[in-house]
């Protein structure tokens, strides 16, 4: 099932000593973060309005409404920022928002069960599914499309085509 608020960024910590905070984007172009509107935390209870005042090191310094000195920048550290998906742009036919991804059965070519998705992950080059196989193992996928070919949102799951023993154990 998709979920109604997307997370656009995580505040990393405090910027100066004047309520900016640095952080860290999940959009694909990392400056729009800023351009959907109120940001709100993961419960829903804390709702910011975020202006990008410039790109920093990681990510990019930030205005928090509300937020003016370093101690209240310092103890949003880890806070996720999350707007609702109607905001957000429809996405083309072969990009996917993390949370659609995340819960989705994996199964092979050939239609065996291998897993579900935990994770997706991305440090740099590109993103990876964070499978998690029976019996407690996960296994890191890459998540292009010669490893990942079908993507079948309406039947919750992803048909893959991993390399020979990834998926092995014993």
């Amino acid at each position: 099932m998709k979920s109604e608020r997307i997370c656009v960024a995580a505040i990393m910590g405090a910027f100066g000593v004047r309520g900016e905070v640095r952080i860290k984007s999940f959009c694909v172009e990392p400056s729009a973060a800023g351009d959907y509107g109120p940001v709100e935390t993961e419960d829903g209870r804390v709702r910011y309005e975020l202006d990008l005042t410039r790109p920093v090191k990681g990510g990019f310094a930030a205005r928090l409404s509300g937020v003016t000195t370093k101690e209240a920048a310092d103890r949003l550290r880890g806070t996720r920022l999350y707007v609702g998906r109607e905001r957000l742009p429809d996405l083309p036919d072969d990009e996917y928002y993390h949370t659609d991804l995340i819960g989705m059965e994996v199964m092979d070519t050939g239609g065996a069960k291998l897993g579900r998705v935990k994770a997706v992950l991305n440090h740099g080059a590109s993103d990876l599914l964070e499978v998690q196989v029976p019996g407690g193992a996960a296994v890191l996928l890459p998540f292009t499309h010669d490893f990942v070919p079908v993507v079948d949102t309406g039947r919750g799951r992803l048909v893959v085509d991993p390399p020979d023993g990834l998926f092995e154990h014993g």
